[in-house]
């Protein structure tokens, strides 16, 4: 695997490292090995993915409170997104910077998000499948978010939105007591 810092101290963004024979080919997109090198997270209790329909679709900006923060493994398995992550740890120089990266099923890029960072991405194209690797079993109580148009970060996302939730639609403005 291939790893790129990312300019946020814990989050880096890597792509797989595929074997072509006239099969097609192989690759690994987690390893044990190349995660404790850097010190990341190597444990993982959820794999999940979501489907978005439309272009323009938004799903964000999400977190888990402490103590059900996760960390998560992003990948675009179909189609493309704009993937953004926010800075919410309090002792952190970049706290409240964010950033994003195209992650696409032909780049094969995978995002990984350490706790407490909000995560949110804008399929940039219909039919898009995103995989998720998550630290932490999903808590109700600990779910938390921010509108993905909040005036505290002035996230620029590079569509029209087309589609987005009520619950995503409806959260409140940032707080500070998110990053607690």
């Amino acid at each position: 695997m291939r790893f790129w810092e990312t300019g946020f101290d814990g989050a880096w963004l890597f792509e797989p490292i595929p074997i072509w024979d006239e099969r097609g080919f192989f690759s690994r997109v987690f390893c044990a090995h190349e995660f404790c090198e850097r010190g990341l997270e190597t444990y993982f209790v959820q794999h999940s993915v979501s489907y978005s329909r439309i272009r323009g679709t938004l799903r964000g900006m999400h977190l888990q409170r402490k103590p059900h923060a996760e960390t998560k493994v992003v990948s675009c398995r179909r189609g493309a997104i704009w993937d953004v992550i926010i800075d919410l740890r309090k002792d952190s120089p970049t706290l409240g910077q964010w950033k994003a990266f195209g992650l696409t099923a032909e780049n094969q890029h995978h995002l990984y998000i350490p706790k407490g960072f909000a995560h949110g991405f804008q399929s940039l194209s219909d039919d898009v499948e995103v995989g998720y690797l998550i630290s932490a079993f999903y808590n109700r109580q600990a779910s938390a978010g921010f509108r993905y148009d909040d005036p505290a970060f002035g996230i620029a996302w590079p569509l029209v939105v087309t589609a987005v939730s009520e619950r995503d639609h409806t959260w409140p403005d940032f707080s500070v007591t998110l990053c607690e």
